[in-house]
């Protein structure tokens, strides 16, 4: 009766499980990820065809594949997208310990395709990286333990997830993969804040990712590397970081015109890690301030639903969720502006990938799933009755 009397939304008796999940989705954020993923096409028709031609392939494979691999994550997401709250945090746990145990097998049995870190397993027809799912799967059961620790007996959750956190951030560091590492620990961090970390706390944490970073470039030369080069005044032309600068500076406000980028020549990764180099040489500043306005709105519209959530679970998971996939973007784009040190991660939806774009589909599905409106009583209804008593 409660639930009624409160809600939001009104109960509809035997409702179809369509017309309800249209109702309650955030049509906002789904727009916003469908057209991120047609951009990705746009851009992958401009920056594959060289990479084709240079493995013998067809000029537009990787956009056959992009779209192959896009729309299985499509699929992934909108089926997510129905569940409830409780169903996502079950498959969420089985996906995780899934991609946790592949990810300890990776020294053994992965691969590093010749770049230097061992990150995926070679099946191939196609290459899969247990980090990309891992990370959806981590978010939602931290959240979980985060959540069951302010039950009244309830377990020592904050604990429990920070031990499960450097574990994983101590894996990713062993292939090395530092860039995925920070990603994981600042979805971490951010959930313990929203749960009521306090600041000397989070103050720790911050010296010992100092202190990490430091003992990390000086025994790794792969980290030290990255390091040296994004510190240096002077940007060598060859390397990557030098042609993503150079195709931003030829891009301009409105770009040099379709397929007239000469950047995705040079690139290797320019289909991956520097797309937004590709973007914003062709198509200027306008195309890539049309990204970050796309990202931009996906992160707040999902941080603003969540705010009404009463449920400490969802309210946690969905906002490490949606702050991952924003952080992602952002790291991705401040690299190849030369605003961060160069890290071999994707844009989500956007970058060629199909790890990354079936995993940005799920946690995408999640979100979704979280930030549906459900009949329940606002917070401040919540506090308001508190205060009252």
């Amino acid at each position: 009766m409660t639930e009624m009397v409160y809600g939001a939304v009104p109960v509809r008796m035997g409702e179809p499980i369509l017309p309800k999940w249209w109702r309650t989705i955030d049509k906002w954020t789904m727009s916003c990820i469908l057209i991120l993923f047609a951009i990705g096409l746009l851009l992958g028709l401009a920056a594959s065809p060289p990479l084709a031609a240079k493995n013998g392939f067809e000029p537009f494979h990787y956009v056959q594949r992009q779209a192959f691999f896009g729309g299985l994550a499509l699929l992934a997401m909108l089926i997510t997208s129905m569940m409830s709250p409780t169903l996502v945090r079950r498959l969420a746990v089985i996906g995780f310990l899934v991609a946790f145990l592949a990810m300890m097998g990776l020294p053994f049995f992965g691969t590093d395709f010749g770049k230097g870190a061992v990150r995926w397993y070679g099946l191939g027809f196609a290459s899969v990286q247990p980090s990309e799912f891992l990370k959806p799967g981590f978010v939602v059961v931290a959240a979980w333990m985060l959540a069951a620790s302010a039950d009244l007996n309830g377990p020592p959750g904050k604990t429990w997830s920070f031990a499960l956190c450097v574990s994983i951030v101590l894996l990713l560091a062993l292939q090395p993969d530092f860039g995925q590492a920070c990603l994981v620990l600042f979805s971490w961090g951010v959930m313990y804040f929203v749960a009521g970390a306090s600041m000397f706390l989070l103050v720790g944490m911050a010296a010992l990712v100092v202190l990490a970073g430091t003992f990390a470039y000086s025994n790794s030369q792969h980290f030290a590397r990255r390091i040296d080069g994004f510190l240096s005044t002077d940007i060598d032309p060859t390397t990557q970081l030098g042609y993503a600068t150079n195709a931003i500076q030829e891009g301009g406000f409105f770009g040099v015109g379709i397929g007239e980028g000469q950047v995705k020549w040079s690139l290797p990764d320019a289909h991956t890690d520097f797309i937004i180099a590709v973007a914003a040489e062709e198509y200027g500043l306008v195309l890539v301030l049309v990204v970050i306005a796309l990202y931009t709105t996906v992160v707040v519209r999902s941080l603003t639903r969540l705010m009404r959530e009463r449920d400490p679970f969802i309210r946690l998971a969905g906002t490490g969720l949606a702050c991952t996939i924003g952080v992602q973007a952002m790291i991705n784009m401040g690299v190849a502006v030369r605003l961060l040190p160069a890290k071999g991660m994707t844009l989500p939806f956007v970058s060629y990938g199909g790890s990354s774009v079936i995993a940005s589909g799920i946690a995408v599905g999640m979100l979704l799933a979280f930030t549906r409106t459900r009949p329940q009583g606002e917070i401040s209804d919540l506090l308001a009755r508190g205060r009252g008593r």
